[in-house]
């Protein structure tokens, strides 16, 4: 039994949303909302007198934009935050824009016209609220289950490949807090880096966003993943939302597929679905490395991995908004190394040059 709830706080300017979220956080077991503000002004001190776990915050709203109230919140006093907003819900620079400030986590507010999705809403909203409750508040150097929780087996159960290869391949898997720590890789991976696959736990429309964002960052070229486009060094490929990214041979090249198969780990795309299928078609030539998210989707893909003659990288506790996967993953034997955020891009070069 928890000995204690997570207290959570709603800002928003909608009278409707404040009540709809409280409803929905009250039903949980092991969260209470302790109270709901229509403005930052009025959270502001609610907050020093009700000292809650997490916020859930909307964007547009009176009197000071959830951008400025958020920023200020992260330099003044650090609290994991939820973006709730329909800004996020179009993939926008906005949503970007506050995980950049130090907001853990976003999601769309709730369709209330459509009560059939209002159940898969909650148990998405709660789990980050849960996932927030545990982050580590990180600011950027940079400025009950809706389908049954099936393995990797049920989307790679038709694939089963292993050819002799000395292409090398890096794949990545994240989740809560996440982008900023792709963002940290990438940024400071060089234009000869070889191909990367990424998963982020990121619904649809923002991967594409996501992916376009740190293109015009980084040196390598990153792109949303397509069906059957060869994987070449200097590129990264980004799972787009709700879709499997895999990795299959076209001959002698490395190809992306995607797979609509079914959740895995409550996630689709899953990290153990790319994890695994790498583990079956690349092996020692590739390296994998598990980040900062909530769960344990990627911790067996992460030791087939090892298995397989790959090495494997977590990413340190200390460096984590949330240490959940990468814990998963040590604590089941599928890491090779920990180290801090920071390394992590100078260490897979090194590697690479290392194995030639």
């Amino acid at each position: 039994m928890r000995p204690f709830k997570i207290k959570v706080l709603v800002i928003d300017d909608s009278a409707l949303i404040r009540s709809v979220l409280k409803d929905i956080i009250n039903r949980e077991p092991d969260m209470v909302c302790v109270g709901v503000a229509a403005d930052p002004l009025v959270a502001r001190d609610m907050i020093k007198a009700l000292n809650p776990d997490v916020l859930t915050l909307d964007v547009e709203m009176p009197r000071m934009d959830g951008l400025d109230f958020l920023e200020r919140l992260m330099r003044l006093r650090p609290i994991p935050v939820l973006m709730v907003s329909t800004l996020t819900e179009i993939g926008s620079e906005v949503a970007f824009r506050a995980l950049e400030l130090g907001a853990v986590d976003f999601i769309a507010k709730p369709k209330l016209d459509i009560a059939r999705g209002m159940e898969e809403y909650a148990i998405t909203i709660t789990d980050k609220i849960r996932a927030a409750a545990q982050a580590q508040v990180i600011r950027s150097a940079l400025s009950h289950s809706i389908q049954k929780r099936y393995t990797a087996d049920a989307v790679l159960s038709s694939v089963a490949w292993r050819f002799s290869s000395t292409e090398k391949i890096v794949v990545i898997g994240a989740s809560t807090g996440g982008t900023e720590a792709i963002k940290t890789i990438l940024v400071n991976l060089p234009a000869d880096a070889p191909g990367v696959l990424i998963v982020q736990h990121m619904p649809e429309n923002f991967t594409k966003s996501f992916a376009q964002r740190m293109d015009n960052l980084c040196r390598i070229s990153v792109k949303e993943a397509e069906e059957n486009e060869r994987i070449l060094p200097g590129h990264a490929y980004i799972a787009p939302g709700n879709m499997h990214l895999l990795l299959k041979r076209n001959g002698a090249r490395y190809v992306v597929a995607l797979n609509q198969g079914p959740l895995v780990n409550r996630h689709r795309p899953s990290v153990d679905v790319l994890f695994r299928s790498v583990a079956n078609v690349a092996g020692a030539n590739a390296l994998g490395i598990i980040l900062t998210g909530m769960g344990k989707d990627g911790a067996q893909g992460m030791l087939e991995l090892k298995q397989a003659g790959a090495h494997t990288i977590a990413q340190s506790e200390a460096s984590c908004v949330v240490f959940g996967m990468p814990k998963e993953a040590i604590e089941i034997g599928g890491v090779s190394e920990v180290l801090p955020l920071n390394d992590i891009a100078h260490r897979i070069m090194e590697l690479v040059s290392a194995s030639g």
